[in-house]
């Protein structure tokens, strides 16, 4: 597949989801639902062990030891959600989407259409399954979060058109802008960054993929977004141990 298919393959699923969700109304019930958000949490569990296990590999060990990939990994972690932590990622990333979705409805005169665009929106770009996968795609790395994440989104669409209408649909544009912009940082990435350094990053994505599967899942809500500069810290820790080993 190409680079940013998953993107392609997210707004397919958003639209054709819009559609049957202007078609049938609202009438799945909300166990179907739940149901539904508690299976995608546990594939993003699997997606997550494996991101983790293609991470850990032989250029990772061979750039940082073979006993420090673990270590990379738990460091960029901590270090990412400490910052992430007192910088309230999480919590303001939450707030934005609040405050944006309520402005934008109580100006606009065709409220209905600009709030089901906009809410569809941020649910659908706001998150680290969006980030990651998006990236990962980038990188060369598979486009699977992206297709479970457009499953997702797809179940999400038909309940958002069933009550919001056409607006939901629109929101296709921003995501595709969104998305294709963060695989073009991928790509460049990928041009930038050493194998080994893209491993951690990915194994370190693999771990914050777990958080969300759990969340996803309903078992527990991790502030996964918090997490997201480990990605970041990863690279330049491998970088940092490389120059010392």
């Amino acid at each position: 597949m190409f680079a940013g298919s998953g993107t392609v393959i997210n707004v397919v699923a958003v639209l054709a989801g819009s559609g049957i969700g202007m078609l049938l109304g609202n009438r799945f019930p909300e166990r179907t639902r739940e149901l539904i958000m508690q299976a995608m949490g546990l594939f993003t569990l699997v997606l997550g062990a494996s991101a983790i296990a293609s991470g850990l590999s032989a250029e990772l060990s061979a750039a940082v030891g073979s006993n420090a990939s673990f270590l990379i990994v738990l460091g960029a972690l901590l270090i990412g959600g400490i910052c992430g932590s007192l910088l309230r990622i999480e919590e303001r990333l939450d707030a934005a989407a609040e405050w944006l979705r309520v402005r934008i409805a109580k100006k606009s005169e065709s409220g209905r259409f600009v709030e089901g665009m906009v809410t569809a929106t941020l649910i659908f770009c706001v998150g680290p399954m969006s980030i990651l996968g998006a990236i990962s795609d980038g990188l060369g790395q598979g486009n699977e979060l992206l297709v479970t994440k457009s499953i997702m989104d797809g179940f999400s669409s038909i309940a958002f058109a069933s009550g919001l209408g056409v607006g939901v649909m629109a929101s296709v544009v921003p995501l595709f802008c969104y998305q294709g912009a963060l695989t073009l940082v991928g790509m460049g990435l990928g041009e930038f960054l050493s194998t080994a350094q893209i491993d951690a990053l990915g194994a370190t994505g693999g771990v914050i993929l777990l958080g969300m599967g759990v969340r996803l899942a309903g078992i527990k809500r991790i502030a996964v977004g918090d997490l997201l500069p480990a990605l970041v810290v990863a690279p330049v820790l491998v970088w940092l141990v490389g120059m010392a080993v």
